[in-house]
C-alpha cells in the first residue's frame, strides 16, 4: 500500500507520465519502418536474414516483458517499485541505439552483419523493456479513476507518436533528403548515422525527464507486498494465471492478430511508400510531419469518446472503421480506380489519408490500453493480487512475439515476391509493386479481423470498475 494519499492528477503530472513514451516512439519507429530498410537496402543484408535477427530480438524481447513486469511488480527499494528500473534503462540504451545505426565496422560479411544485428536489437529491446514495462504500468498507479486512465494514456500515446514522428520526419526530410552529393539519399550512410545520434540523445532525455518528473510522487505509489518475491518459473506460472481472466484474455487474444498485421504493416511502409507510391524522401516527410496534428487530435478526442461509451464499445467501433479506411487507398489503385503516381493530388490525398487513419489508430490503442489498466482491479478482486508490472508486460509479450512473426513474415515476402536489393524508385517490376500492395492491403484485414472480433469477448463496464474500486477501498477501511 501507498504510504501517502494517491496524488492529484494535473495537467503536468500527465505531461510528465506522457514525456517518457518519447522514448519509446523513437525506438519503435526506427524498429518498425527504418530498420529492414536501412539493412536490406543500405547495407545489403538480405530481407530474409535482417527479417530474422529482427524476429529473434523479438523474440529475447518478449520472454524479458513478463520477467520485468513481475520484477518491478516486487521490487523493494528507497525509490519505490518501477524507478529503479527506469534510472538504470536511460543511458545504456542510448549508447547502443546509436550503434545500431553506425555498425563498428565497414563492409562485413553477412554473417558479421546478421549476428550484429541480433546481438545490438537484442540488448536495446532488454534495455528498452526496463523503462518502458515499470513507467507504463505507472498509469493503474496514480489513479483508480475510469475516465482519468484514459486522459493519462491520451498524453502517453501523444508523446510516444511525436518522438517517433519527430524523428522519422528529420530522417526523410533532412538526414535521408536528397542532395547533389547523395542523389538517392536513403541510400546515404552517414545520413544514417546522423540520424542516430539524434534519436539516441532523444531516447536519453525523454526517459530521465520523465522519470526525474514523477520521482516525487514515490510515496504515493503502490509498494511491493512484504516477503514476496518471485523466481523464473514462479513467474511464469504467474503469467498463466492471468489467462484466467477472461478479459485480460479478449485483449491479449486481439493484440497477437493485430500485432502481426502491425509488424508486416511498418515493414512494408517504407517500400510502399517509395515504390508503390513513388514519392521521393522530400515527399515522405509531409507524411510523418501531418501525424504530429493526428496525435493531438486523437488524445483530445478519446477520452471524451469513451466519457460518453463505454470503452470496449468505442474500442470496436474505432477500430472496425480504422481497418477498412486504413486498407483503401492500396485496393481502390489495385483495382485502377486511384490517382496514378506522379499526379498532383496523390501526395495531398495519402497526407490526408495518413493523418486521419493515424487518429483512429492512437485512439484504439489510447483506450486498448486503458481497458488493460481497468483489468487489474478486476483481477484483484478475485486473485487479492495486484500486479499492474505482469499484466502490461504480459500484454507487450504479445504484442512482440506476434511482431516478431510479423518482422519475418515481411522479410520472406520481399523475397517471394522478388524484390531487388539497393533498388532504385522506378525501377522495381510492376507485377513486384502489385504483389506487394495485395500483401499490403487486403491480406493484412484478415488478421486486423480476427483481431476486431476478439475485443467482443471483453465485459468490463464503468459501473463493474466503479464498484470494484470501491468495494477494495472498503476492505482496506
Amino acid at each position: 500500500m501507498p504510504t501517502q494519499e494517491p496524488p492529484v492528477i494535473t495537467g503536468r503530472v500527465r505531461f510528465l507520465y506522457g514525456i517518457g513514451a518519447a522514448a519509446y516512439g523513437v525506438k519503435d519507429n526506427g524498429f518498425n519502418y527504418l530498420l529492414l530498410l536501412y539493412y536490406n537496402q543500405v547495407l545489403g543484408l538480405p530481407a530474409s536474414l535482417a527479417g530474422l535477427a529482427i524476429m529473434i530480438a523479438l523474440a529475447f524481447d518478449a520472454i524479458s516483458d513478463p520477467l520485468v513486469g513481475t520484477w518491478s511488480d516486487n521490487t523493494t527499494s528507497r525509490w519505490g517499485r518501477r524507478h529503479p528500473f527506469m534510472y538504470a534503462s536511460a543511458l545504456p540504451v542510448s549508447v547502443a541505439y546509436f550503434f545500431l545505426w553506425a555498425p563498428p565496422f565497414d563492409n562485413p560479411s553477412h554473417t558479421t552483419l546478421f549476428v550484429f544485428l541480433t546481438v545490438i536489437s537484442i540488448v536495446i529491446r532488454f534495455l528498452i523493456t526496463l523503462y518502458e514495462i515499470p513507467s507504463t504500468a505507472l498509469v493503474a498507479e496514480l489513479t483508480e479513476d475510469y475516465d482519468e486512465r484514459t486522459r493519462l494514456l491520451s498524453m502517453r500515446y501523444m508523446f510516444g507518436w511525436f518522438g517517433g514522428l519527430t524523428m522519422s520526419a528529420l530522417a526523410w526530410g533532412f538526414f535521408l533528403a536528397n542532395s547533389e552529393a547523395h542523389p538517392v539519399g536513403v541510400l546515404n550512410r552517414d545520413g544514417w548515422r546522423g540520424y542516430g545520434w539524434l534519436a539516441a540523445f532523444v531516447i536519453f532525455a525523454s526517459i530521465m525527464l520523465s522519470s526525474l518528473g514523477l520521482h516525487r510522487f514515490i510515496p504515493m505509489l503502490n509498494a511491493a507486498p512484504a516477503g514476496r518475491s518471485r523466481g523464473v518459473l514462479e513467474t511464469f506460472k504467474g503469467v498463466r494465471v492471468t489467462f484466467d481472466n477472461r478479459n485480460f484474455l479478449a485483449l491479449f487474444v486481439a493484440t497477437l492478430f493485430a500485432s502481426v498485421g502491425a509488424g508486416i504493416s511498418s515493414n512494408f511502409n517504407s517500400y510502399i511508400n517509395l515504390h508503390f507510391w513513388g514519392f521521393t524522401p522530400q515527399q515522405i516527410k509531409f507524411i510523418p510531419m501531418s501525424l504530429f496534428l493526428s496525435a493531438i487530435v486523437a488524445a483530445v478526442l478519446a477520452p471524451r469518446i469513451a466519457a460518453r461509451l463505454d470503452k470496449k464499445r468505442a474500442t470496436m467501433n474505432i477500430y472496425a472503421i480504422s481497418i477498412l479506411y486504413g486498407a483503401l487507398p492500396v485496393v481502390l489503385r489495385l483495382l485502377d480506380l486511384f490517382p496514378d503516381n506522379g499526379h498532383p493530388w496523390l501526395l495531398p490525398i495519402m497526407v490526408f489519408h495518413a493523418a486521419t487513419e493515424i487518429v483512429l489508430l492512437i485512439m484504439f490503442g489510447i483506450l486498448n490500453s486503458s481497458m488493460l489498466a481497468d483489468v487489474v482491479e478486476h483481477s484483484e478482486a478475485s486473485t487479492g493480487r495486484r500486479e499492474e508490472g505482469l499484466f502490461f508486460a504480459a500484454r507487450t509479450f504479445a504484442h512482440k512475439v506476434a511482431s516478431s512473426a510479423g518482422v519475418f513474415v515481411a522479410g520472406i515476402a520481399l523475397e517471394l515476391i522478388s524484390f531487388p536489393s539497393g533498388a532504385e524508385p522506378g525501377s522495381v517490376p510492376d507485377d513486384v509493386i502489385f504483389n506487394m500492395g495485395v500483401i499490403f492491403g487486403p491480406l493484412l484485414m484478415i488478421f486486423y479481423g480476427f483481431a476486431w472480433r476478439s475485443l467482443s469477448y471483453y465485459e468490463i463496464t464503468r459501473a463493474g470498475h466503479d464498484e470494484r474500486v470501491e468495494a477494495a477501498r472498503d476492505s482496506a477501511a
